[in-house]
Protein backbone atom coordinates (compact mmCIF):
# COMPACT_ATOMS: atom_id res chain seq x y z
CA UNK A 1 0.00 0.00 0.00
CA UNK A 2 3.09 2.04 1.06
CA UNK A 3 4.34 1.62 -2.52
CA UNK A 4 1.50 2.55 -4.62
CA UNK A 5 0.36 5.19 -2.41
CA UNK A 6 4.30 6.66 -3.45
CA UNK A 7 3.67 6.08 -7.32
CA UNK A 8 0.38 7.95 -7.18
CA UNK A 9 2.57 10.77 -5.41
CA UNK A 10 5.24 10.39 -7.94
CA UNK A 11 2.49 10.96 -11.11
CA UNK A 12 0.50 13.48 -8.82
CA UNK A 13 3.96 15.83 -9.07
CA UNK A 14 4.83 14.60 -12.82
CA UNK A 15 1.49 15.73 -13.68
CA UNK A 16 1.91 18.81 -11.91
CA UNK A 17 5.42 19.99 -13.56
CA UNK A 18 4.02 19.11 -17.10
CA UNK A 19 1.00 21.59 -16.37
CA UNK A 20 2.92 23.82 -15.50
CA UNK A 21 5.50 24.03 -18.09
CA UNK A 22 2.64 24.13 -20.69
CA UNK A 23 0.86 27.00 -19.02
CA UNK A 24 3.25 29.93 -20.45
CA UNK A 25 2.87 28.32 -24.06
CA UNK A 26 -0.81 27.97 -23.63
CA UNK A 27 -1.10 31.71 -22.45
CA UNK A 28 0.88 33.19 -25.03
CA UNK A 29 -1.04 30.83 -27.93
CA UNK A 30 -3.94 32.43 -26.40
CA UNK A 31 -4.09 36.14 -27.50
CA UNK A 32 -7.79 36.04 -28.02
CA UNK A 33 -9.01 39.46 -26.42
CA UNK A 34 -5.75 41.22 -26.44
CA UNK A 35 -5.08 44.79 -29.03
CA UNK A 36 -3.32 42.41 -31.48
CA UNK A 37 -6.26 39.82 -31.79
CA UNK A 38 -8.31 43.14 -32.19
CA UNK A 39 -6.34 44.92 -34.78
CA UNK A 40 -6.57 41.79 -36.73
CA UNK A 41 -10.11 41.25 -36.51
CA UNK A 42 -11.44 44.62 -37.30
CA UNK A 43 -9.16 45.22 -40.33
CA UNK A 44 -10.12 44.42 -43.88
CA UNK A 45 -7.66 43.46 -47.32
CA UNK A 46 -7.60 46.47 -49.75
CA UNK A 47 -5.25 46.94 -52.32
CA UNK A 48 -3.80 49.62 -50.85
CA UNK A 49 -2.90 47.92 -47.05
CA UNK A 50 -5.10 46.67 -44.22
CA UNK A 51 -7.76 48.64 -43.49
CA UNK A 52 -8.37 48.83 -39.56
CA UNK A 53 -10.99 50.57 -37.24
CA UNK A 54 -9.04 52.83 -35.98
CA UNK A 55 -8.56 53.85 -39.99
CA UNK A 56 -12.48 53.72 -40.60
CA UNK A 57 -12.90 55.86 -37.42
CA UNK A 58 -10.88 58.64 -38.71
CA UNK A 59 -12.41 58.29 -42.32
CA UNK A 60 -15.85 58.88 -40.15
CA UNK A 61 -14.85 61.49 -38.22
CA UNK A 62 -12.70 63.58 -41.07
CA UNK A 63 -16.08 63.99 -42.17
CA UNK A 64 -18.28 64.56 -39.30
CA UNK A 65 -15.58 67.38 -38.72
CA UNK A 66 -16.30 69.10 -42.09
CA UNK A 67 -20.38 68.54 -41.80
CA UNK A 68 -20.17 71.11 -38.78
CA UNK A 69 -17.14 72.91 -38.95
CA UNK A 70 -17.78 73.78 -42.84
CA UNK A 71 -20.96 75.74 -41.85
CA UNK A 72 -19.31 77.08 -38.51
CA UNK A 73 -16.89 78.85 -40.13
CA UNK A 74 -19.35 80.29 -43.33
CA UNK A 75 -21.83 81.63 -40.25
CA UNK A 76 -18.61 83.59 -38.84
CA UNK A 77 -17.77 84.80 -42.21
CA UNK A 78 -20.69 86.36 -42.54
CA UNK A 79 -21.66 87.16 -39.03
CA UNK A 80 -18.37 88.01 -36.91
CA UNK A 81 -17.73 91.74 -36.03
CA UNK A 82 -13.75 91.23 -36.19
CA UNK A 83 -11.60 90.13 -38.83
CA UNK A 84 -9.65 88.04 -37.25
CA UNK A 85 -12.82 85.34 -36.69
CA UNK A 86 -13.88 86.34 -40.42
CA UNK A 87 -10.34 85.03 -41.30
CA UNK A 88 -10.46 81.60 -39.50
CA UNK A 89 -14.20 80.82 -40.42
CA UNK A 90 -12.62 81.14 -44.37
CA UNK A 91 -9.96 78.93 -43.48
CA UNK A 92 -12.40 76.50 -42.38
CA UNK A 93 -14.50 76.97 -45.07
CA UNK A 94 -11.41 76.33 -47.57
CA UNK A 95 -9.69 73.41 -45.38
CA UNK A 96 -13.10 71.53 -44.85
CA UNK A 97 -14.26 71.48 -48.35
CA UNK A 98 -10.65 70.14 -49.86
CA UNK A 99 -10.38 67.55 -47.29
CA UNK A 100 -13.94 66.36 -46.99
CA UNK A 101 -13.39 65.70 -51.25
CA UNK A 102 -10.44 63.93 -49.89
CA UNK A 103 -12.16 61.54 -47.41
CA UNK A 104 -15.00 61.10 -49.84
CA UNK A 105 -12.91 59.93 -52.51
CA UNK A 106 -10.99 57.75 -50.04
CA UNK A 107 -14.21 56.39 -48.56
CA UNK A 108 -15.36 55.68 -51.94
CA UNK A 109 -12.30 53.56 -53.00
CA UNK A 110 -12.29 51.69 -49.69
CA UNK A 111 -16.08 50.67 -49.61
CA UNK A 112 -16.64 52.97 -46.26
CA UNK A 113 -20.09 54.48 -45.77
CA UNK A 114 -20.12 58.16 -44.52
CA UNK A 115 -22.60 59.97 -42.50
CA UNK A 116 -24.25 62.65 -44.21
CA UNK A 117 -25.12 64.52 -40.84
CA UNK A 118 -23.27 65.53 -37.81
CA UNK A 119 -23.18 64.23 -34.28
CA UNK A 120 -25.92 65.66 -31.87
CA UNK A 121 -23.40 67.20 -30.06
CA UNK A 122 -21.50 69.04 -32.83
CA UNK A 123 -25.89 70.26 -34.06
CA UNK A 124 -25.50 71.37 -30.78
CA UNK A 125 -22.72 73.25 -30.90
CA UNK A 126 -23.97 74.92 -34.22
CA UNK A 127 -26.50 76.08 -32.23
CA UNK A 128 -25.19 77.18 -29.58
CA UNK A 129 -23.11 79.37 -32.29
CA UNK A 130 -26.59 80.68 -33.77
CA UNK A 131 -27.85 81.75 -30.36
CA UNK A 132 -24.96 84.23 -29.44
CA UNK A 133 -23.48 87.35 -30.58
CA UNK A 134 -21.22 89.80 -30.02
CA UNK A 135 -17.99 88.75 -27.63
CA UNK A 136 -19.99 85.80 -26.53
CA UNK A 137 -20.32 84.55 -29.92
CA UNK A 138 -16.56 85.26 -30.53
CA UNK A 139 -15.72 83.54 -27.51
CA UNK A 140 -17.68 80.50 -28.09
CA UNK A 141 -16.64 80.57 -32.01
CA UNK A 142 -13.08 80.26 -31.55
CA UNK A 143 -12.82 77.53 -28.03
CA UNK A 144 -15.61 74.92 -29.32
CA UNK A 145 -13.75 74.57 -32.41
CA UNK A 146 -10.18 74.95 -31.04
CA UNK A 147 -11.09 72.38 -28.23
CA UNK A 148 -12.52 70.06 -31.72
CA UNK A 149 -9.34 70.50 -33.42
CA UNK A 150 -7.27 69.96 -30.62
CA UNK A 151 -8.66 66.67 -29.84
CA UNK A 152 -8.84 65.50 -33.93
CA UNK A 153 -4.99 66.66 -33.96
CA UNK A 154 -4.23 63.57 -31.58
CA UNK A 155 -6.15 60.99 -33.42
CA UNK A 156 -4.75 62.14 -36.95
CA UNK A 157 -1.03 61.25 -35.17
CA UNK A 158 -2.31 58.39 -34.04
CA UNK A 159 -3.46 56.96 -37.43
CA UNK A 160 -0.46 58.46 -39.28
CA UNK A 161 1.35 56.55 -37.02
CA UNK A 162 -0.16 53.39 -37.37
CA UNK A 163 -2.14 52.73 -40.35
CA UNK A 164 -0.93 50.24 -42.74
CA UNK A 165 -3.47 51.57 -45.85
CA UNK A 166 -1.32 53.93 -47.91
CA UNK A 167 -4.83 55.86 -49.05
CA UNK A 168 -5.52 56.34 -45.34
CA UNK A 169 -2.03 57.68 -44.51
CA UNK A 170 -1.86 60.03 -47.23
CA UNK A 171 -5.31 61.23 -45.92
CA UNK A 172 -4.24 61.46 -42.19
CA UNK A 173 -1.06 63.58 -43.55
CA UNK A 174 -3.77 66.04 -45.53
CA UNK A 175 -5.83 66.26 -42.51
CA UNK A 176 -2.47 67.40 -40.37
CA UNK A 177 -1.67 70.26 -42.32
CA UNK A 178 -5.57 71.28 -42.18
CA UNK A 179 -5.80 71.05 -38.68
CA UNK A 180 -2.63 72.45 -37.79
CA UNK A 181 -3.98 75.57 -40.03
CA UNK A 182 -6.94 75.99 -38.22
CA UNK A 183 -5.51 75.50 -34.91
CA UNK A 184 -2.94 78.43 -35.68
CA UNK A 185 -5.90 80.66 -37.35
CA UNK A 186 -8.30 80.04 -34.20
CA UNK A 187 -5.75 80.77 -31.65
CA UNK A 188 -5.13 84.02 -33.45
CA UNK A 189 -8.16 85.24 -32.36
CA UNK A 190 -6.98 86.14 -28.99
CA UNK A 191 -10.15 84.26 -27.72
CA UNK A 192 -9.06 81.19 -26.95
CA UNK A 193 -8.72 80.03 -23.46
CA UNK A 194 -5.71 78.30 -23.09
CA UNK A 195 -6.18 77.50 -19.57
CA UNK A 196 -9.58 75.90 -19.41
CA UNK A 197 -8.31 73.18 -22.60
CA UNK A 198 -5.32 72.56 -20.20
CA UNK A 199 -7.49 71.85 -17.13
CA UNK A 200 -9.91 69.42 -19.46
CA UNK A 201 -7.06 67.50 -20.36
CA UNK A 202 -5.74 66.99 -17.17
CA UNK A 203 -9.12 66.35 -15.37
CA UNK A 204 -8.46 63.44 -18.30
CA UNK A 205 -4.68 62.21 -17.73
CA UNK A 206 -4.16 59.63 -15.73
CA UNK A 207 -0.44 58.93 -15.50
CA UNK A 208 1.04 61.47 -13.63
CA UNK A 209 3.31 63.65 -15.51
CA UNK A 210 7.09 63.41 -16.23
CA UNK A 211 9.77 65.72 -17.12
CA UNK A 212 12.61 68.09 -15.82
CA UNK A 213 11.69 69.69 -12.47
CA UNK A 214 9.95 73.25 -12.23
CA UNK A 215 12.03 75.88 -12.85
CA UNK A 216 13.70 77.13 -8.99
CA UNK A 217 14.88 80.79 -10.57
CA UNK A 218 18.35 80.25 -11.60
CA UNK A 219 19.38 79.73 -14.87
CA UNK A 220 20.35 76.10 -16.21
CA UNK A 221 23.58 75.63 -17.91
CA UNK A 222 22.76 76.30 -21.41
CA UNK A 223 22.03 73.27 -23.75
CA UNK A 224 25.07 71.96 -26.30
CA UNK A 225 23.48 72.65 -29.92
CA UNK A 226 22.49 69.82 -31.71
CA UNK A 227 24.83 70.20 -34.92
CA UNK A 228 26.04 67.84 -37.52
CA UNK A 229 29.94 66.78 -37.49
CA UNK A 230 31.81 69.30 -39.46
CA UNK A 231 33.35 68.11 -43.23
CA UNK A 232 29.96 67.01 -44.87
CA UNK A 233 27.22 69.11 -47.00
CA UNK A 234 23.90 68.92 -46.29
CA UNK A 235 21.16 70.34 -48.98
CA UNK A 236 17.76 69.15 -48.06
CA UNK A 237 14.92 71.52 -46.32
CA UNK A 238 12.18 71.21 -44.50
CA UNK A 239 8.98 70.25 -45.54
CA UNK A 240 7.66 73.28 -44.31
CA UNK A 241 9.60 76.38 -44.39
CA UNK A 242 8.99 79.13 -41.45
CA UNK A 243 7.00 81.52 -41.91
CA UNK A 244 5.02 84.28 -39.76
CA UNK A 245 3.26 82.33 -36.81
CA UNK A 246 -0.55 82.76 -38.65
CA UNK A 247 1.37 80.70 -41.65
CA UNK A 248 0.62 76.76 -42.11
CA UNK A 249 1.61 75.51 -45.42
CA UNK A 250 -1.42 73.58 -46.71
CA UNK A 251 -0.24 73.28 -50.62
CA UNK A 252 -0.66 69.58 -51.02
CA UNK A 253 -0.96 67.26 -54.66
Amino acid sequence: MRHINGTALIIAALVATVAALAFPVWSYADRSGTGQANLNASSVATQWGPLSATDRDFLVKVRLAGLWELPAGQQAVERAPTQAIRDAGDHLVVGHTDLDQRARDVAAKLGVELPNQPTEQQQGWLRELSAASGVEYETKFANLLRNAHGKVFGLVAQVRHTTRNSLIRQLASDANQTVLDHITMLEATGRVDFDAIANEAAGQATASPTGPPAPNGNLPPAPVPAVPAPGQTFTSLPSARPGPPTSIETTRP
